[in-house]
């Protein structure tokens, strides 16, 4: 028998009753194919209540199990076998999420995958004739090697979130038959040169998260390809999200490979000096550090006396009455206001000192966007967190133990498809007890951008076909019904737009403008619902139930047409055009879809989409369905979509 493919990777075994059996496992986490077929599993069975609590942070392979659901992962460790080269026909080879951590021989291999293991620093020695090579996420330290030149077949190339150093060789833009060029998440440093050329063939490249300076070259970032490069150092990247370009060249100090061999006997004739010099210099700087010292405690302490804000996490003011989350007498500070729920990270009360190092004391560089009432900044938590940290000015009055109350109901709002808040911080004015409070909210970074991004940007409108946007619209619309029906009470009026829901890097849809109103008593201000809604297409009080269920045809609608609304009139209009072409033929109606998605949606599918959106921006707020009767009408079109998708359609029209 030809053995011409192995797969190895952590394997999950299905029965009856959401039961999952396999072996005793040492891992930390799935990988992302295993994870997504979880998540799939989840939406076939309707998220039922054992499966409730899913989400991207869910580790799976350390559930605690219970009489309905067990999950238990395996894994492989350690050296392959030597004998493993007796495959001499193997082609391709999958050994992803393991431990794997050396490989040789195999120059018949054609597609390899080592993601997810602990390859490194340096590279894995492989055939130069590999047309695939999947190495994102191990702990690969060095530069790229020369010899990437000579994969002259390779046509899939992912290294990211490694911590690969130095330049970008100008070489692997070029590679003959490369496609797929995946460099995201390292520590890639200086400038791409001006005249790099690219082969033709390149059709994806993502440098993001790296320290890149200067200015892409014309080739990368021409029409006829997908090019990702945020959060970069670049001066004429098209996306705003990128770091000064003092932040790069710091990093890349830290970040410099390891010197040769050559350069270091170079320097050992200065190795007696270089010692005597760093005594001295030791003993300066001691003496100078004692200084320092002293000159902080004596600053810290003028400080404190002269301060005029109070945080609801410490006390300033001798008379004050410490709020709940104060520091206690014996110095400890409360970590979490409660046990963090299944697979999330526990809600923590934040100190405003820990605020101020997240954001660098607020520097305008991390400021995302602002509003009229609120600004966004993006931070680092001291454990190296990505998140998102929103500063709200409350206009009104509110007790600390109203705001406490507030966030307290927040931070048990947990929904795979909701913006999780991972913590807050609230600030009063002791000097100003009239004052408004401040209050710092510290959400989940989902770093793929709003809807909005991606209907407006051609790049990434391209690559939502149909199939996606009726995952978002699901996502979206179970987001509502728990908001709706998965508290107490019930969460309404959330000012649902395509700019409030974000997009994961797996294309899951996430509500980040659910609201929770302070008691009538001091106003209705919340610190997720705090920003300007001037703009807003709908302002329909009466009814906030139906008010969300109107926000999310018109969510809908541009997801189908690809056109997104700012006014009543520009959807009367499109609303209008869909419904003509219901009553005229499917032709009438398939033109009147986006561009993007023809020949990627069956028929029925995209009639029962519309005609959903209709009903949910029907004048008349009586008529409008429930989000029970929206999930239903969507899990059919749902339905009609994969079974159009597993008989082959949508892979030929791709």
């Amino acid at each position: 028998m030809k053995e011409n493919s192995i797969r190895v990777s952590s394997n999950l075994v299905f029965l009856a009753f959401f039961s999952l059996i396999s072996l005793p496992s040492l891992f930390s986490q799935l990988n992302t194919g295993d994870s997504r077929i979880l998540f799939q599993v989840q939406q076939k069975l309707e998220y039922p209540q054992v499966l409730q609590e899913w989400g991207n942070w869910t580790n799976f392979c350390f559930l605690p199990s219970n009489p309905s659901l067990m999950i238990v992962c395996s894994g492989l460790w350690g050296t392959l076998p030597p004998k493993v080269d007796r495959f001499w026909s193997l082609e391709v080879m999958n050994f992803s999420s393991n431990f794997i951590n050396d490989l040789k021989g195999l120059q018949n291999l054609e597609v390899i995958d080592l993601g997810n293991n602990r390859l490194g620093p340096k590279y894995p020695s492989l055939s130069y004739n590999l047309v695939s090579i999947t190495l994102r996420n191990n702990s690969i330290r060095i530069e790229i090697p020369s010899d990437f030149v000579k994969f002259v077949h390779l046509e899939r190339l992912d290294i990211s979130s490694n911590k690969v150093v130095g330049p970008i060789p100008s070489s692997l833009f070029s590679l003959s038959s490369i496609q797929y060029l995946n460099l995201g998440n390292n520590q890639f440093s200086g400038a791409l040169p001006a005249n790099l050329t690219c082969t033709k063939n390149l059709g994806f490249v993502d440098l993001s998260n790296n320290l890149l300076i200067g200015k892409l070259p014309s080739c990368i970032g021409s029409t006829n390809r997908t090019v990702i490069s945020t959060w970069n150092c670049l001066t004429n990247s098209t996306s705003k999200y990128q770091h000064p370009k003092k932040f790069c060249q710091k990093e890349a100090i830290a970040v410099l490979p390891p010197k040769r061999n050559g350069e270091n006997k170079k320097e050992e004739t200065t190795l007696k000096l270089g010692v005597v010099l760093g005594i001295i210099g030791g003993i300066v700087g001691i003496l100078g550090l004692i200084g320092l010292l002293i000159l902080g405690i004596y600053r810290r302490r003028v400080a404190k006396r002269a301060k005029q804000l109070r945080s609801d996490s410490f006390a300033l003011d001798k008379n004050a009455v410490r709020a709940p989350s104060s520091v206690p007498k014996d110095g400890r500070r409360p970590q979490t206001m409660r046990t963090a729920a299944l697979g999330l990270p526990p809600y923590t009360i934040f100190t405003l000192e820990e605020i101020e190092d997240a954001t660098n004391n607020f520097d305008s560089s991390n400021l995302m966007g602002e509003g009229s009432q609120a600004q966004l900044y993006k931070g680092w938590l001291r454990d190296g967190t990505i998140v998102l940290i929103k500063c709200l000015k409350l206009k009104q009055k509110h007790s600390t133990q109203n705001l406490q109350q507030h966030m307290e109901v927040i931070s048990k709002l947990r929904h795979r498809h909701l913006v999780s808040v991972l913590g807050h911080c609230i600030v009063s004015y002791v000097d100003h007890p009239n004052s408004g409070s401040t209050v710092f909210v510290v959400l989940e970074n989902v770093s793929n951008g709003s809807l909005r991004d991606h209907l407006t940007d051609w790049r990434k409108k391209e690559i939502l076909k149909w199939p996606h946007r009726m995952g978002i619209t699901m996502g979206i619309a179970r987001g509502i019904q728990f908001l709706h029906t998965g508290t107490q009470h019930g969460i309404f009026g959330n000012d649902l737009s395509i700019q409030s829901v974000l997009l994961d890097d797996n294309l899951t849809a996430k509500i980040s403008s659910y609201n929770i109103s302070l008691s009538s008593k001091v106003g209705s201000e919340s610190p997720l619902h705090a920003h300007d809604t001037s703009s807003q297409v709908s302002q329909r009080p009466m009814n906030l139930e139906k008010d969300d269920i109107y926000q999310f045809g018109v969510i809908i609608l541009q997801l189908i047409t690809g056109k997104p609304v700012d006014s009543e009139d520009e959807i009367t209009e499109l609303k209008n055009e869909l419904e003509i072409g219901l009553m005229e033929s499917p032709t009438k109606l398939k033109e009147a879809a986006d561009s993007s998605i023809r020949g990627t949606f069956a028929y029925e599918s995209m009639k029962t989409a519309v005609q959903i959106a209709i009903n949910c921006l029907n004048e008349d707020v009586n008529v409008r369905p429930s989000i029970e009767d929206v999930l239903w009408n969507m899990q059919y079109s749902v339905q009609v979509q994969e079974g159009w998708n597993s008989s082959g359609n949508l892979s030929t029209n791709l």
